[in-house]
């Protein structure tokens, strides 16, 4: 993956940061310097493929109901 080489704890922050509702993808690009499909890229690799796909999903549907949103 192209970007910051990443620790262990770095990887887990940014999986925690991507899931929740409440942290944009320029939060994390601000604090790791990963872009979103930099997050999108390491979230396929870490998540289960079920995990993966539901979490797309609710990040696409939130998008489209909120101007501001990942």
């Amino acid at each position: 993956m192209p970007g910051p080489e990443l620790s262990e704890a770095d990887i887990s922050a940014i999986i925690e940061m991507a899931l929740s509702d409440h942290v944009s993808f320029a939060d994390i690009n601000a604090q790791f310097g990963l872009s979103d499909s930099e997050v999108k890229t390491l979230m396929r690799s870490n998540l289960k493929p079920s995990s993966y796909r539901t979490w797309r999903k609710r990040v696409r549907t939130f998008g489209d109901r909120r101007e501001h949103y990942k």
